[in-house]
């Protein structure tokens, strides 16, 4: 009886581990499903910086997009950008390092949910720039929408804005500098002795009326540095073409109007201005009356901007074939709806989604601000060794609004929409590339089959055994007799 029970038992643990290998065959058999969808997207850029490189620049560009998202995660849109062949971008002029190319998109959202995903993403250059030095893009920008109930939103990419932010700071243009155009004989002193202080020891010198040295310069405020010394005489400043604030300078005084004792002190600060609105300027200085007048260097000032300057972005719009991408968000319930907020700036990294708004009112990216100008300059003499000094006051405003419409009416489709079909690359999740997941077995079913085959076995077990009890019993009646 005792080896009947043993047998019995083996036979049941048997049948369950046979239940189990194939409940686990089952389960890694489960479908491909495609996730997400890359686009390949070719964008044409004019304007703005394009002007100063290859006036038309051609993009290539690789939007993803996942096909289903579960209701609670971040719908994420991603976008790869690079140069489709030797046109650049080019630098709106001579900067030093820290400028940065900052790279805008726009996702049309329609369905459950009208709005605008705005990707944004920024690189900054590394090296000094000239006009018409080639640009480095971002590798790429991206970012999110909140989803909060089931639907099926389309997204539908736009163009793209490039803009252009120069680095805020000083740079020294030195009195040799090919940039600063003399007219005259001026005369080039270089290895002047260090105990002058001159900037990088050497100078220009005027003896004669009229002669003149004018700087093209892109920046917010422009110095004048040359040496004070009580042998100068007037020099006078225009800036645009127009007197400037004060008209002049007199390098034989100190900046509270009393005589100097100094002879040829250099690297002084003799005249500022300050609050220009970004752009190109032009500076020029005079020798008023014949006396001695020098040149040293300009000093060349960005304040940081408030908004990048307009007319230095680059719009780009699509050559290749209109696309659009189904997303369908999935779930049993709801989370709490959350408002769309617009970041305002673009995140640091240009890989990295930053809090941008899962919708906005406008299909175009919110406009970049300009400041409302200087101020009227006033004078004022301050400085050791400093000059006159213009000091404005500028203001600028931006106000940026993000709305979002919400539809409430939920589909279940799970579609792929593009009409450039070469184009869209359908990355899979387990199998076959096939774009499509068939419908996957049903769970009541394999409970249902698992649980017969264990009753199967179980009742077969116990009669086989209880047959070979049967025919063990009769065989020992038989021995008896």
């Amino acid at each position: 009886m005792a080896g009947w029970r043993v047998r019995l038992r083996g036979t049941v643990l048997a049948s369950v581990l046979g239940l189990v290998g194939g409940v686990l065959v089952i389960s890694g058999q489960q479908p491909a499903k495609a996730n997400a969808v890359s686009v390949n997207l070719d964008y044409r850029c004019t304007g703005g910086i394009a002007d100063f490189g290859a006036r038309t620049v051609d993009l290539r560009t690789t939007l993803t997009i996942p096909t289903v998202v579960n209701v609670g995660d971040p719908l994420n849109v991603s976008w790869r950008l690079a140069y489709k062949d030797q046109s650049r971008f080019g630098s709106p002029a001579r900067l030093p390092e820290g400028a940065t190319v900052k790279v805008q998109g726009n996702v049309q959202l329609r369905g459950a949910w009208v709005g605008v995903l705005q990707p944004e993403g920024s690189v900054e250059q590394t090296e000094a720039l000239i006009e018409g030095t080639p640009l480095t893009l971002p590798e790429g920008i991206s970012d999110f929408a909140h989803t909060d109930r089931e639907g099926t939103v389309r997204l539908e990419p736009g163009d793209l804005f490039v803009d252009f932010i120069p680095p805020s700071g000083e740079s020294m243009i030195n009195d040799d500098d090919p940039a600063i155009k003399y007219d005259g004989p001026w005369e080039n002193r270089d290895g002047e002795p260090p105990s002058d202080g001159n900037h990088a020891h050497d100078i220009h010198v005027s003896h004669v009326a009229g002669d003149t040295a004018t700087l093209t310069f892109h920046g917010t405020g422009i110095e004048y540095v040359g040496q004070r010394d009580r042998e100068a005489g007037l020099v006078s400043i225009r800036l645009d073409g127009v007197p400037g604030t004060p008209p002049r300078v007199d390098p034989s005084k100190e900046a509270d109007g009393t005589p100097t004792n100094y002879t040829r002190l250099g690297g002084q600060t003799l005249w500022s201005f300050r609050g220009l609105d970004y752009g190109r300027h032009t500076i020029r200085i005079r020798n008023v009356e014949g006396k001695r007048t020098t040149l040293d260097a300009f000093r060349v000032i960005t304040e940081e901007l408030p908004t990048p300057p307009e007319e230095y972005r680059a719009t780009c719009t699509l050559v290749s074939e209109p696309v659009s991408v189904d997303v369908t968000i999935q779930g049993g319930g709801t989370v709490p709806s959350q408002d769309p907020t617009d970041s305002g700036s673009p995140s640091a990294t240009p890989t990295t989604p930053g809090p941008s708004p899962s919708g906005s009112g406008s299909g175009s990216p919110s406009g970049s601000a300009s400041p409302s100008g200087s101020a009227s300059p006033s004078s004022t003499n301050s400085g050791s060794g400093g000059g006159t000094t213009s000091s404005p006051t500028p203001t600028s405003t931006r106000t940026t609004t993000a709305t979002a419409t919400a539809t409430p009416t939920p589909t279940r489709t799970s579609t792929v929409t593009a009409t450039a079909t070469p184009q869209v690359r359908i990355t899979p999740e387990g199998a076959a590339e096939t774009g499509e997941a068939p419908a996957s077995p049903s769970g009541a079913a394999l409970i249902g089959a698992g649980g017969l085959m264990l009753a199967g076995s179980l009742l077969g077990g116990i009669a086989v055994r209880r047959r070979a009890a049967a025919h063990a019993g009769g065989r020992g009646d038989a021995q008896r007799d």
